[in-house]
């Protein structure tokens, strides 16, 4: 029977957090002033804390990271020129070709292993003489990388890519939407991992909790730019300090919570992994995003196989653990501050009883 609403287990994104109360306080008293302007001191506050925290000069407050990607790329090429980013990244798969229909560019994808590029592949890639050829405008790197189970780039793989781009003189973007859970998977500190980045973006709500928006950061005039894109793009906003105000919570509070998450989808790797009819490697468990691949004789071998992730997870629905779909025999999971170590020991149970799995 399918479960009642408020007693499921939502795993989809960590984007599904609510707002605590210190974020809710924080939004009902927070000082506010028309953003548009630059008269909202709890926005500027924001922007400022955001930058120093990726140690770049500046940072724009936008709706969403969408947004602050597609500004960069917007920034960083003309119509005509290339992206290169990876074949399931964020701003190729999730975006709605807004590179294309906002700023006329091209993907150039390069399908790599978790989603990590490699630097030889962009080398290759890489066209600065026009000729016959599209020109690259821009080269991205999504850290931690959502599609391929939240893997992340350690800095030594960073500095190969960014080395190419310098020789190159083509810049760079990172989408960081997660940076600060890569970060903490890496035991060191988001401005590391933005270092040499021409511009990054990073999200608030996702696993930093907050209900909505995020930051994209670069030099002051690089922003000073993105501020303009900003309105163009629909971006602009008044008194926006009630939301910046629980984004500065976030991001001050956000990160030290992190470690927990990571823990959890850990554990949720490793009993996924001993379930028959289930594909993961628990080690390929980085933070707090669990991809597995699911088998045709998990779903009775009634389905045929590029529908056996959606079956599955139709089922695990109506058990009342709610998760994502990447493509048709993969499937996601991702843990976050709303679910507590019991729920998730929960969700274990009855993915367990789903499948005919006995319960230790």
């Amino acid at each position: 029977m399918t479960r009642e609403w408020n007693d499921r287990i939502d795993l989809r994104s960590d984007t599904v957090t609510l707002p605590d109360e210190e974020m809710r306080r924080a939004m009902a008293e927070a000082e506010v002033g028309d953003d548009l302007y630059g008269e909202d001191p709890t926005v500027r506050l924001l922007e400022e804390e955001s930058a120093a925290a990726v140690g770049m000069e500046a940072a724009l407050f936008v709706p969403s990271g969408t947004m602050g990607n597609e500004i960069a790329l917007h920034l960083h090429g003309s119509p005509g020129e290339e992206v290169i980013c990876e074949a399931l990244s964020h701003v190729y798969v999730s975006e709605m070709g807004a590179m294309a229909a906002l700023s006329g560019l091209l993907p150039r994808t390069i399908p790599a292993p978790g989603g990590l590029l490699d630097p030889m592949a962009v080398e290759a890639a890489v066209v600065t003489d026009g000729g016959y050829h599209s020109r690259t405008a821009v080269i991205t790197v999504e850290n931690t990388h959502n599609f391929g189970g939240g893997t992340v780039y350690g800095r030594p793989h960073l500095e190969r890519i960014l080395a190419v781009a310098e020789r190159h003189g083509v810049p760079t973007h990172c989408d960081g939407a997660r940076i600060f859970n890569a970060a903490v998977a890496l035991g060191t500190s988001a401005a590391v991992l933005a270092a040499g980045f021409t511009s990054l973006m990073f999200c608030l709500s996702k696993g930093l909790g907050a209900p909505v928006g995020s930051l994209l950061c670069g030099s002051r005039d690089f922003i000073r730019e993105a501020r303009r894109m900003r309105k163009m793009f629909g971006g602009g906003m008044r008194q926006a300090g009630v939301i910046a105000a629980a984004g500065l919570v976030a991001l001050r509070k956000g990160p030290a919570r992190l470690p927990g998450d990571h823990e959890k989808a850990a554990r949720l790797g490793r009993a996924l992994a001993e379930i028959p009819g289930i594909v993961i490697d628990p080690a390929s468990v980085q933070t707090n995003i669990v991809v597995f691949r699911v088998e045709p004789e998990l779903v009775g071998g009634t389905v045929p196989p590029e529908g056996t992730a959606a079956a599955f997870l139709a089922r695990l629905g109506e058990a009342g653990v709610l998760g994502g779909q990447i493509d048709a025999t993969r499937a996601r999971l991702v843990t976050h501050r709303d679910v507590s170590g019991e729920r998730i020991d929960e969700a274990i149970e009855r993915i367990r009883a789903v499948v005919g799995v006995a319960v230790n």
